[in-house]
């Protein structure tokens, strides 16, 4: 078959995509558990979204019954959010993937087949090598999001390739790390080190706490509002944090720049920024000083729609808290083109106030010294991801989707197969549906990894069904944090029909792919044994308690007057980046106006949903029953001009010529 013909799953599957809360609610039990019989509680690592949370499932007589957080568990709390109480949902789901699928072509048309784990392995090995003999190894590339994925760049690593990509770092938070890094020489971390806890003055700008349910962050910040910290929000919506704001600024959407900047502007002039931290720490001052000089409130007025008193009063109000005082990172931070530097200006706002690395500011985030399973060295992979697009994006740490996409394009593509795990590209990167039809039919191999269907899986030669969170074993949680500790995950049923945990299939390929050495253990659970007893701990203990928490062993914030090296070309916070301008980049921050919106077009803000994650959770029968429709906030006079009522349903269009699907 030299061209794939997009599958949609949903025809061959019976069940068929989500469309009644009551239809798919059927897949729990038909009544509450009486509360009378054996329950048992497993230890789990939600996997709903990227926080992590852990948590508890709990089964009455073998059947499942809720899903709680560990209340030692103090990344989340002790508690679970909306979404990951929701987690049956993902077990429960009745369209599932079950059972190896293999694109064929029967009757002239292309379809999908069932078929037994060895057919598709075999073929997907068969593949493997043939692209490792033909191309090189590192001409497979891995396309992930999530933490399973990690059985499978061990097997590409081991195979000989280390080409990644994944959308959450060049859709989401790949710039705000990068801004992050160019100015203190290390990101703002995931989760992110904000000590809100401690914190005097909070600042949401680009980011919505509260609606997103970044679980230990919503609480953290729930408790900071009752401890009356000042919160500052930058939101042109009256979000949920403007609400409970002591200064809500409804600026105008794309210029943020502006407001940071003229932030900058007024520490400087009003000399209230913290002399001593940037004496000792930063380099870069005066040239910084000279370049707000001109971003006065009174001009920025004019951009934001932010009154210069306002500004003024609010800057004086970080000032006045600092170092207690965050200027919270976000995460998703693509936005209008210049987000590496607008998140750059974030990180030297906060750098002006003294707050990093600052007991109310930024804390220190320290792991648990997990040893790894001792293993053969890799080999040295032939390429880098970045040898597919040279010259582009030089302070990307990770593969950039969109360039991976269109090297795989075309008979001379530098990218020859892909392993797709977790991610759903066609609605992951806009307009991207045209390149990857493209791409697809350059590519020698398409595998996915998947619980669900997707639009992904249209594209896959094999699909792979992995078992869900709740049925496989994972990587232990080990995340920089404020008080380092480890999370298991563990089965807490047998996997539904012939799907497997993605340890299994990585193993199942390796053998095939004679890299046994790689993968020397005949269960999961036999390496994340050997890591715990590393750590004074066991399988054992971790399958009774769930979460071990570690004391540190490193200072949680820099000590007074402390002389601190910076991962950094000079050491210092940089304000000024020779970095990027000797790759014809601004030194620093400038403001560019958004372009004009088209006459009969708006502005389209969005954000998070707290009952979902991205697209990930629309088919959950739980959470979609809690959010089965995008809610569309319309001002009253726009609304007025078209007749609009709340609850009419409407369809949106860009000008790129998408619309809403109703």
């Amino acid at each position: 078959m030299k061209r794939r013909e997009f599958i949609k799953l949903s025809s061959l599957m019976g069940a068929g995509a989500a469309t009644s809360p009551a239809f798919l609610l059927g897949g729990c039990a038909a009544k509450p558990l009486p509360g009378t019989g054996t329950v048992t509680a497993t230890p789990t690592v939600c996997d709903i979204c990227f926080w992590k949370c852990a948590g508890h499932v709990y089964k009455e007589d073998g059947e499942l019954w809720k899903i709680t957080g560990n209340a030692d568990d103090l990344h989340s709390g002790g508690r679970l959010c909306t979404r990951g109480t929701g987690g049956p949902g993902a077990y429960l789901d009745p369209d599932r993937l079950k059972k190896p699928l293999m694109r064929k072509a029967i009757d002239g048309r292309q379809t999908f087949v069932e078929v037994e784990w060895d057919e598709a392995l075999d073929f997907v090995a068969d593949k493997m090598k043939s692209i490792a003999a033909t191309h090189g190894p590192a001409k497979l590339l891995m396309l992930n999001h999530g933490a399973g994925s990690s059985h499978f760049r061990h097997l590409l690593r081991s195979y000989g390739s280390d080409s990644r990509a994944e959308p959450a770092f060049a859709q989401c938070r790949g710039p705000r790390d990068v801004g992050f890094t160019l100015t203190f020489g290390e990101s703002a971390s995931s989760p992110e080190r904000t000590d809100m806890a401690n914190a005097r003055c909070i600042v949401l700008i680009g980011s919505h706490i509260g609606e997103n349910l970044h679980n230990g962050q919503v609480q953290t910040l729930a408790e900071a509002l009752n401890k009356d910290v000042t919160l500052i929000t930058v939101d042109p919506r009256f979000s949920v944090p403007a609400g409970k704001s002591k200064h809500w600024l409804p600026i105008k959407p794309g210029t943020d720049m502006a407001l940071l900047l003229s932030w900058m502007h007024v520490l400087i002039e009003e000399d209230l920024y913290d002399r001593d931290y940037v004496e000792r720490y930063t380099i870069g001052f005066e040239q910084l000083a000279e370049h707000v000089r001109s971003y006065t409130p009174e001009w920025v007025y004019l951009e934001t729609g932010i009154r210069p008193e306002v500004i003024r009063e609010t800057a004086r109000e970080m000032a006045k808290a600092a170092p207690a005082t965050v200027v919270h990172p976000g995460r998703h931070a693509v936005w209008y083109g210049d987000d590496t530097q607008r998140s750059r200006a974030i990180a030297m706002l906060n750098a002006l106030l003294g707050s990093w690395n600052r007991k109310g500011g930024f804390y220190i985030p320290e792991k648990v010294d997990l040893p790894g399973y001792p293993l053969p060295s890799y080999p040295e992979p032939q390429y880098r991801t970045a040898d597919a697009y040279p010259g582009k994006w030089p302070f990307a740490s990770q593969g950039v989707t969109n360039g991976v996409i269109e090297a795989s394009i075309g008979e001379d593509a530098f990218f020859k197969g892909w392993l797709v795990y977790g991610t759903n590209l066609p609605q992951t990167i806009p307009g991207i549906e045209q390149k990857l039809r493209d791409a697809a039919d350059s590519l020698e191999l398409v595998v996915v990894v998947e619980t669900m269907p997707s639009e992904m899986t249209g594209y896959a030669d094999v699909i792979l069904p992995e078992c869900t969170y709740l049925e496989r074993y994972d990587e232990l949680r080990n995340s920089g944090e404020r008080h380092p500790s480890l999370a298991l995950r563990m089965p807490a049923f047998e996997p539904q029909g012939e799907s497997k945990p993605g340890w299994w299939m990585a193993k199942q390929l390796a053998s095939r792919l004679d890299l046994d050495e790689y993968f020397p253990w005949d269960d999961f659970s036999e390496k994340l044994d050997w890591q715990l007893q590393q750590v004074g701990s066991s399988l054992a203990e971790m399958q009774k308690i769930g979460v071990k928490n570690f004391p540190r062993k490193t200072p949680l914030y820099f000590q007074e007057g402390e002389r601190v090296q910076f991962r950094t070309p000079s050491r210092k916070i940089e304000l000024y980046s020779k970095q990027l301008a000797a790759k014809g980049f601004d030194p620093m921050p400038v403001y560019t106006p958004p372009d004009p919106v088209p006459q009969g077009f708006y502005r389209l803000n969005y954000g998070r949903m707290p009952a979902h994650t991205f697209g990930k959770t629309t088919n959950n029968p739980l959470l979609f029953e809690l959010a089965p429709e995008n809610q569309l906030w319309v001002n009253p006079l726009v609304a007025n001009e078209w007749h609009i009522a709340s609850g009419d349903y409407v369809r949106l269009g860009s000008p790129a010529g998408v619309v809403s699907n109703r």
